[in-house]
This record gives C-alpha cells, structure tokens and sequence, in this order.
C-alpha cells in the first residue's frame, strides 16, 4: 500500500507540475509550493477517509491511550526516525555535493540516470511492501516457516529485478537518447555505478522488510548514521581526488552501503534460527 500511495503521489505531483506549466510563468515557489504540500494533503485526505470509513474500527481515538506503552512506541518511533533521516542524509545530499564540486549542469545526467534506475525500486517495492505487515503477523504468531518461504520468494523475484537491472545497464544509452534525445550525455559509467547501487538496494530489500516487519532495527539505524556521516567525504574523495567526477558520488553511495548488504542478511539468518543475541536481536 506504502508503493501504491508514493507511486500516485508522484504521479498526481507531476501532473499538477504539467498542468501548471500551462498557466503560470514558472514561479520557483510554486514548483515548490506543490512539490512540499501536496504529498501533505494527498496523505491527509487518505488518511481521513481511510479512518472515517474502511478503518473506522481502528480511528485514533483519546480514549484508548496507555501510559504504558507510551515508552516502546516511541522508542521504536525514534529508531525508525533515525533511519529514515539517515536515508534522507545518504540519498539526499548527492546532488548538492555534484553542484559544489563541478557545476549544476552536471547534476542533470545524474539525475536521469537516477529516475531511470529508480524505475526497478519502485517496482519492487510496490511488489514486496505487502509483506512487511504479513511478516509482523506471522512473527508474532512464531510462524517461521511462513516466513522463511517468503523470504525465499522475495530473493527470487529480488533475482529477477537484477537481472532486468542489468540489462537496463547494456540498454541505457539506447533509453536515455529516447527519453531525452542528444541534449544530455550520461556516461556509461555512471550508469554502471548507479545500476550496482540499484542491484544492491535490490537485493537487501527482503532482509530489511523482515527487520523492519519485527522492528529488529537498532543495527540498521548505526549504520545509517554511520554511512550519512561518511557519504559526503568519501563522495568529495573520489569525486574530486580519484578523478572519477559526478559518478565518484554514487561509487560513495554504493561503498557506504555495502555494510548494510552484508550486516542484514546476517542478522536474518541469526534471528530466524533463533541464535541472535546483542545487537543483532534490537
């Protein structure tokens, strides 16, 4: 559902940008206007009409607030919020980095190349979001089996997407001059970083569902801070230094991630055979 309403948000955002085109010179704070509040509103109005009419049973109500729970929903609340704004560091600050570093016109094929690849996550995830919630279920009912075998589902069509990833890899200069003809050039090679950092994402997204789905997600909310902080040096590092230009960013981005593609696996393994102690069962 989370896929469904971030697909439709976007969508719904880019044609109001369309429509507005059409009927405004091009106001800088109206672009932005719309790019800020209308996720808010879309959100909202979900929201209200899902509590008010499908989910009436489960609407927020003063009435029913504990005291009690009031430390573990936040402190899981908290956790989640650190990886989230991690992410946000991590995935948000590749542009301003390629702005100061070379020039804004250069953030242009960067972005392409980063909508283009995007296209599997989002595929994906519109696939594989369902399961966080029937992972919750089934972890609590101990139901390992059901979630062993989803798991296993989840890698195999995980497999699938890389490989369709790769051929957008061999295929990307032929969509990129469909997409935008010759007015912008994206090099292979940041195709070829920026398809390695899908492929990754890719490939951990079923772990991460599992963690996320029990709220095992301590280790997750370390290494995010930990890769937010060591990004940016490390993207001006190769960037700058190594000579790899705009590309050097996203080889950043994919290093800073390999933890988590190494750690998150592990942890699944050791939380279903019921051997995690320490940090990999927080």
């Amino acid at each position: 559902m989370q896929g469904k309403i971030n697909f439709y948000t976007q969508a719904i955002s880019l044609l109001s940008i369309w429509l507005i085109t059409f009927i405004n010179d091009g106001s800088l704070l109206l672009f932005g206007t719309i790019f800020s509040a209308l996720p808010v509103v879309i959100l909202f109005g979900l929201n209200f009409f899902a509590f008010t009419n499908t989910y009436k049973c489960f609407s927020p109500s003063l009435s029913l607030w504990k005291k009690e729970y009031l430390k573990d929903i936040f402190g899981l609340g908290l956790i989640f919020f650190i990886v989230q704004i991690s992410g946000i560091i991590l995935y948000s600050t590749d542009n301003l980095i390629i702005s100061n570093l070379f020039s804004p016109k250069e953030v242009v094929p960067y972005n392409i190349a980063y909508k283009y690849f995007s296209i599997s996550t989002m595929v994906f995830g519109i696939i594989a979001t369902p399961f966080w919630s029937s992972i919750t279920e089934a972890y609590q009912k101990q139901d390992f089996n059901w979630i062993k075998r989803s798991i296993a589902n989840m890698k195999k069509l995980a497999f699938s997407f890389i490989i369709l990833i790769i051929l957008m890899i061999l295929f990307s200069d032929f969509f990129y001059n469909f997409w935008v003809g010759s007015k912008v050039f994206v090099p292979k090679t940041l195709s070829i970083f920026m398809g390695i950092f899908f492929i990754l994402c890719i490939y951990v997204t079923p772990f991460t569902i599992f963690l996320n789905g029990i709220g095992k997600i301590r280790m997750q909310a370390i290494q995010g801070l930990l890769t937010a902080l060591l990004n940016i040096p490390l993207s001006i590092l190769f960037a700058k230094y190594f000579n790899l230009g705009p590309s050097g960013v996203i080889f950043s981005t994919v290093i800073c991630f390999i933890p988590s593609v190494i750690l998150s696996p592990i942890q699944y393994i050791k939380i279903i055979s019921k051997s995690a102690k320490g940090i990999w069962n927080k």
